[in-house]
């Protein structure tokens, strides 16, 4: 099993990467999901995820998760063909943790090089866990 630090790295660059070591595979958890890194302005993430959040209902539509969490597996599922067998599969085998739990305090943590915020262009972005405060998300 992989144990991945999230702390600095850019969501969707740690996201590609982790959909395809799922399929290919390899069992992943992925820790500091609160710490993760959206690029783009404060204002204009917020806003989408808003947006997106105003789609749906728990009834019906489409449901947008608040915690990080699930937000970042949510990510990573939509790099993944999650209606087919395999991606069902490589879904099975993520799991994502705000902070670090008890299990993997003395566990190796690695990081992933393509996607650490040093390849940001600009210097706007915002963590994951801010804008999951934001949409209403107590954790």
């Amino acid at each position: 099993m992989t144990v991945i630090d999230a702390k600095g790295l850019i969501m969707g660059r740690l996201a590609s990467v982790v959909a395809k070591r799922l399929l290919a595979g390899e069992e992943i958890s992925i820790v500091n999901a609160d710490k993760v890194i959206i690029s783009g302005s404060k204002a204009t993430t917020l806003n989408a995820y808003k947006t997106t959040m105003a789609i749906g209902t728990r009834e019906f539509g489409p449901y947008f998760p608040r915690r990080p969490e699930r937000i970042l597996k949510r990510t990573v599922r939509g790099m993944l063909p999650y209606k087919r067998a395999r991606g069902k599969d490589a879904m099975s085998r993520i799991k994502v943790y705000v902070g670090i739990p008890l299990e993997f305090k003395s566990a190796e943590l690695t990081t992933i090089t393509e996607a650490n915020m040093n390849r940001l262009s600009s210097n706007k972005y915002v963590e994951l866990g801010e804008v999951s405060r934001r949409l209403g998300s107590k954790f």
